[in-house]
């Protein structure tokens, strides 16, 4: 199902993308003479793929696909209310399919509803939707996210001998995404009965100060010496719990997931501060939707591999494969496809860490 990464310039494509869609510059579309326009709601900055990986590839695909197509994007800060503002308007302005990425996932089927009085339809990009039903949904297989988060920190905790000599802090996502819900599903999977788990955050933004205030806690209630690893379901949160573990005075971090595969996080599990991210395939998650809303704005509608239910329908899904990479794996994963160049993450301090892990 996955598909590689070819190498392109994140800055590039930025530049070419914004050229191409007019920024965030929203295009009116019902009466420019059936003009099809293409609505990308994204929900928040914090997390660094969103604007340097997620729009920017999915909007050099649909320009590919459809020279013609207009092409709205907002992103909602983390702000469910903007959010909100940011479909209505595009439904107004004559948006002919909506892609969102939503901010608070239970909330949106009041929006959905009316993209749907409208004929617009709809994609839920990464973030199932719950409540109604709609066209497709676009994102990975998120409780194996999880699983294989759990599975690499119980690996890492039996190399070192500690699976049952302390406890494990357990950092999840937002609330308001499902996603989380689904990261957290998979790690308990793994985990439950296996290692003793001494404290659990839902962490609201998938904010990594809040992550560190949370770490903070879990320390001194359970004791810096009686942490023995840490399951954190991005590497934005990692980043935040290992800021409060060197704060404490650690000597050694102890082993801590991540997600998303930032550029900062292989930076750190290159240089022994993260022990693992999850590698996710975005340009086959932004290109398959783009493709799927080119598809609709054109009248048709493709067969999906899979349903996924939402609680309400059953939604026509795609759900690509999700990579566990550690330090050695780097070199055959997010860089042979392109994600990060060596020149971009061996910096002189990680110049030997690079060799050791064959990225050149």
């Amino acid at each position: 199902m996955r598909r590689g990464l070819v190498a392109i310039s994140v800055a590039a494509l930025l530049a070419a993308t914004a050229c191409q869609s007019g920024s965030t510059t929203a295009t009116p579309s019902g009466s420019q003479g059936g003009t099809r326009t293409i609505a990308l709601f994204l929900p928040e900055s914090k997390t660094t793929r969103y604007e340097a990986f997620d729009r920017p590839l999915f909007e050099a695909k649909v320009k590919a696909l459809c020279a013609d197509c207009k092409l709205l994007y907002s992103n909602a800060d983390q702000d469910a209310a903007k959010q909100q503002q940011q479909v209505e308007a595009a439904l107004t302005q004559g948006a002919n399919v909506l892609v969102l990425d939503a901010v608070d996932a239970a909330a949106v089927a009041p929006l959905v509803n009316q993209a749907k009085q409208r004929k617009v339809p709809v994609i839920a990009y990464d973030r199932l939707i719950s409540g109604i039903g709609y066209e497709y949904y676009v994102s990975f297989n998120n409780v194996r996210v999880g699983e294989m988060q759990g599975q690499a920190l119980l690996d890492a905790l039996k190399a070192n001998g500690t699976a049952d000599k302390g406890e494990i802090v357990m950092i999840h996502g937002s609330p308001t995404d499902p996603s989380s819900a689904d990261y957290k599903k998979g790690a308990h999977n793994v985990l439950d009965g296996k290692v003793k788990i001494g404290r659990e955050f839902d962490t609201p933004d998938w904010s990594p100060d809040k992550a560190q205030q949370e770490m903070e806690q879990a320390i001194t209630a359970l004791g810096r010496d009686n942490i023995v690893g840490v399951l954190s379901a991005n590497d934005g949160m990692a980043s935040g719990a290992i800021a409060a573990m060197k704060r404490a005075g650690y000597a050694k971090i102890p082993p801590i997931t991540g997600q998303d595969s930032e550029l900062a996080a292989v930076q750190r599990i290159l240089g022994g501060e993260q022990y693992m991210t999850i590698y996710l395939d975005i340009r086959s998650e932004a290109e398959k939707s783009a493709e799927l809303a080119v598809a609709l704005a054109k009248g048709d509608k493709p067969a999906a591999p899979t349903t996924v239910n939402n609680g309400t329908a059953d939604v026509p899904s795609f759900l690509l494969d999700p990579i566990a990479v550690t330090a050695d794996k780097i070199a055959g994963t997010i860089v042979k496809d392109g994600f990060y160049k060596a020149s971009e993450i061996c910096t002189p301090e990680l110049k030997d860490a690079c060799a050791k892990a064959g990225i050149q």
